[in-house]
C-alpha cells in the first residue's frame, strides 16, 4: 500500500488522485470542510424525513416505485432493500483496480454535501478503501443511467456487512468478517443513504480515467515505434519537418511529429540508402503516422476534458442544494463519459491497425527494400516473425469489433421509467479490452522493428542514439534479437510488459529528453 494520502474535499478530485488510490492502494482522507459539507445537508435530509409531504428519495419508493409513500418505521428498511435488490451483477468478477476507483468517486461525490449521506457513512466507505477491503463487482448489471446501479450497490452490500468481498491478502471472504476483522462497524442506512450510495457514474469514470492514463502512454510508444519502423525501413524523415506540420495546426499532429523526430535524430538510416529501389515516397503508414497517432491524441484530451467535467460534478439524485431545496435531476445519465469511452475505442482500434500495417512491411521481403523475409536468420529453415504478425493481426481484428459503439444502444428498463439509458459501463468495459490488447500490438511493432534495425547495424549502417537505445533496454528486459528460430512467446510477453510499463519511453528519453 502506498502512504501517500489522498484528501477529499467538497469539491472534486483529480485524474492523479484517482490513479493514487485504485491502482496504488493510496490513503483517503476526509477533510474537515467535507465533514461539515456532509453534517450541513444531513440535516437538511433528517427535516424533510419529518415532514408528511412525500420526498423522493427520502420518503417514497424508487424508479417506477417512487409514487408509494413510505411510512417512517419502514424507511430504514427501504433503503437496506435497495442496496440488496439492486446487487443483482452477474459475470466474472470486476478487476480491482477499477472497483477502488469506483468507491472512490462515489465518495468524492458524497463528501461534496449535495447527497444528504451521515458523516459516519462516509468515513466507513474510507476506512474500507484504506483497510484494502474490495467488494465482489461483477460484469454484468449496469446500463449507465441511473447510475453503474448494480456495481455500486455491490459495494454498498459491503460497508453493510453483507455480500463478499477481497481482503487485503486477495482471499474472498464474507464482507462481515473482513470488516469485523479490520475494526470496521457496519452502516446502518438511513433516509436516502442507500440511494445516495448508488446513483451515480463512477465506475464508468473511473475506467475512463484509468484508460487515458494507459493511453498516453501507449500513444508515446506507438511514436517510438513508427518512427523505428520508418528507420528500418530506410524511410525519409523529411515529412516530419516542423513546418509541413505547422500549415495543418492539429496539436496532436506536431506533438506525434516532433516525438519521431527526436527519436530518429542521428540516424544513419533514414533517407540516404534509396539508391537501388528509390521511393518517391513511404507508404501511407509510414508517412502519416503522426497524422493518425496525432488524431488520437487530440482525442484523448477531448476525453480529459470530459472527464476533468465529471470530476468536477455531484452526480446523485435527487440532490441537496445549498439553499435547503432537494431536487430531482437526471445528472445520472452517462451520456457524456458513454460516447469519448467509445470515441478512444475507435482511435485505438485504428493506432492498432496502422502499428499492424508497418509491422507487416517490415516482413514482406517486397516491401522492406532489403530486409531478409519475416526477418528470419535462414529463411525457409527459420520463419522469423511470420506468426507474432498472425497474433497482431488478430488483435487489430478484436479491436474493430470492439470498436463499435456501444452508446449507440438503448435497452428501457425499470417498466419504461427509465426509457433511454447509456450503456456507459458497457463501453468502458470493452475500452479496457482494447487498451490491453493496444498494449501488445505496439509491443509486437516494437519487437519487429527492434530486430530489424539491429539487422541493419549489422549490415553497417548506424541507427539513432534513441534507438540504439530502446534495442538495449528491450534486450536487457528479456526480449531477445536476431537468431534462429525459438519459442517466441516469451519475447513477445517481455516486450509487452516493457511497452506496458512505460519502459520504451523512459529508455529513450535520457536521449530525445522528455517527449510529450
Amino acid at each position: 500500500m502506498d502512504m501517500h494520502t489522498v484528501v477529499v474535499g467538497t469539491s472534486g478530485t483529480t485524474a492523479e488522485d484517482v490513479v493514487a488510490v485504485a491502482r496504488h492502494g493510496a490513503r483517503v482522507e476526509l477533510s474537515s470542510a467535507a465533514v461539515d459539507a456532509l453534517a450541513a445537508s444531513r440535516l437538511i435530509v433528517d427535516a424533510l424525513a419529518a415532514k408528511p409531504e412525500p420526498v423522493y428519495g427520502v420518503s417514497t419508493g424508487f424508479g417506477a416505485l417512487a409514487s408509494r409513500h413510505i411510512s417512517t418505521e419502514l424507511r430504514a428498511q427501504l433503503q437496506r432493500n435497495i442496496v440488496r435488490s439492486h446487487a443483482a451483477g452477474m459475470g466474472p468478477r470486476v478487476e480491482r483496480e477499477v472497483v477502488r476507483a469506483l468507491m472512490f468517486l462515489r465518495l468524492k461525490t458524497v463528501a461534496s454535501g449535495h447527497t444528504g449521506v451521515r458523516p459516519e457513512v462516509a468515513q466507513t466507505m474510507a476506512d474500507v478503501l484504506n483497510a484494502g477491503i474490495t467488494p465482489v463487482v461483477h460484469e454484468y448489471g449496469s446500463l449507465g443511467c441511473s447510475g453503474d446501479l448494480a456495481p455500486l450497490s455491490h459495494c454498498a452490500l459491503t460497508l453493510m456487512g453483507e455480500g463478499d468481498a477481497e481482503g487485503p491478502d486477495g482471499t474472498v471472504r464474507p464482507a462481515g468478517e473482513l470488516l469485523a476483522a479490520h475494526g470496521i462497524t457496519p452502516v446502518e442506512l438511513r433516509e436516502k443513504e442507500g440511494l445516495a450510495l448508488l446513483n451515480g457514474t463512477d465506475g464508468m469514470l473511473g475506467m475512463l480515467v484509468m484508460a487515458l492514463a494507459d493511453l498516453r502512454n501507449l500513444y508515446t510508444s506507438a511514436d517510438i515505434t513508427a518512427a523505428l519502423s520508418l528507420e528500418a525501413l530506410l524511410g525519409t524523415d523529411k515529412v516530419l519537418a516542423p513546418e509541413l506540420h505547422a500549415i495543418r495546426p492539429h496539436p496532436g499532429q506536431g506533438v506525434s511529429a516532433d516525438n519521431m523526430l527526436r527519436v530518429l535524430a542521428g540516424s544513419g538510416l533514414t533517407g540516404h540508402h534509396q539508391d537501388d529501389a528509390p521511393r518517391v515516397q513511404d507508404a501511407y503508414s509510414v508517412r502519416c503516422a503522426p497524422q493518425v497517432n496525432g488524431a488520437g491524441r487530440d482525442t484523448l484530451d477531448y476525453a480529459a476534458v470530459v472527464a476533468g467535467r465529471e470530476l468536477a460534478s455531484s452526480v446523485d439524485n435527487p440532490v441537496v442544494l445549498p439553499d435547503g431545496r432537494v431536487e430531482s435531476n437526471g445528472n445520472f445519465h452517462g451520456a457524456p463519459v458513454a460516447y469519448v469511452l467509445d470515441f478512444l475505442a475507435i482511435v485505438a482500434a485504428d493506432l492498432g491497425s496502422i502499428c499492424e500495417r508497418r509491422t507487416d512491411r517490415l516482413l514482406d521481403k517486397n516491401r522492406s527494400h532489403g530486409l531478409p523475409p519475416f526477418l528470419a536468420h535462414d529463411a525457409g529453415v527459420d520463419s522469423g516473425l511470420m506468426i507474432a504478425q498472425y497474433t497482431q493481426a488478430a488483435l487489430v481484428s478484436e479491436m474493430k469489433r470492439l470498436a463499435v459503439p456501444a452508446s449507440a444502444d438503448s435497452i428501457p428498463s425499470s417498466a419504461m421509467q427509465e426509457d433511454h439509458v447509456s450503456m456507459g459501463w458497457s463501453a468502458a468495459r470493452k475500452l479496457r479490452t482494447a487498451v490491453d490488447n493496444l498494449a501488445r500490438i505496439v509491443a509486437v511493432e516494437l519487437y519487429a522493428a527492434t530486430r530489424a534495425v539491429e539487422i541493419r547495424a549489422a549490415e553497417g549502417l548506424t541507427p539513432a542514439p534513441a534507438s540504439q537505445a530502446a534495442v538495449a533496454a528491450l534486450r536487457a528486459a528479456g526480449a531477445q534479437g536476431p537468431g534462429p528460430d525459438r519459442f517466441l512467446a516469451p519475447d513477445l510477453a517481455a516486450a509487452d510488459t516493457f511497452v506496458r510499463e512505460g519502459r520504451l519511453v523512459a529508455a529513450v528519453e535520457p536521449v530525445t529528453g522528455p517527449l510529450a
